[in-house]
């Protein structure tokens, strides 16, 4: 292989490893960041809640209390690619709404263009464990 193109590669490669450790690094602030901009793309921006973060959980993958607006994302969610971090964001950010999985929840959940696709995603690594 060429100079040029092993450096290229070796750029390429870099990269790739760098957004990798910064997915796998829980980061209360990126989760913060990315539930207000799909706050503002899918709920026009009307969502409030008190606090978000990762936290331990076994079987879960989310959490929120519709009354006080605590939102957690599993640990383990942290390394997981950012469109399929995106949707359970929008799923918790749904129960801020709707407190149960109801035809209104599901409507809600489903403006993000990709819930389908993350679901099966989801599935597929809970199949695995």
């Amino acid at each position: 292989m060429p100079h040029l193109e092993r450096e290229h590669w070796a750029e390429v490669m870099t990269r790739r490893l760098q957004r990798k450790a910064e997915r796998s690094r829980p980061s209360e602030e990126r989760l913060d960041r990315r539930a207000r901009s799909l706050n503002e793309r899918h709920f026009g921006g009307r969502l409030r809640w008190m606090s978000i973060g990762f936290a331990e959980m076994d079987r879960l993958w989310g959490s929120c209390t519709f009354t006080e607006g605590h939102i957690r994302i599993a640990r383990r969610a942290a390394t997981l690619p950012d469109w399929v971090l995106d949707y359970l964001l929008v799923h918790e950010l749904a129960h801020l709404v709707h407190s149960d999985h109801g035809v209104e929840f599901h409507e809600l959940e489903k403006r993000y263009p990709l819930t389908e696709r993350a679901k099966g995603y989801l599935l597929a690594l809970d199949s695995l464990a």
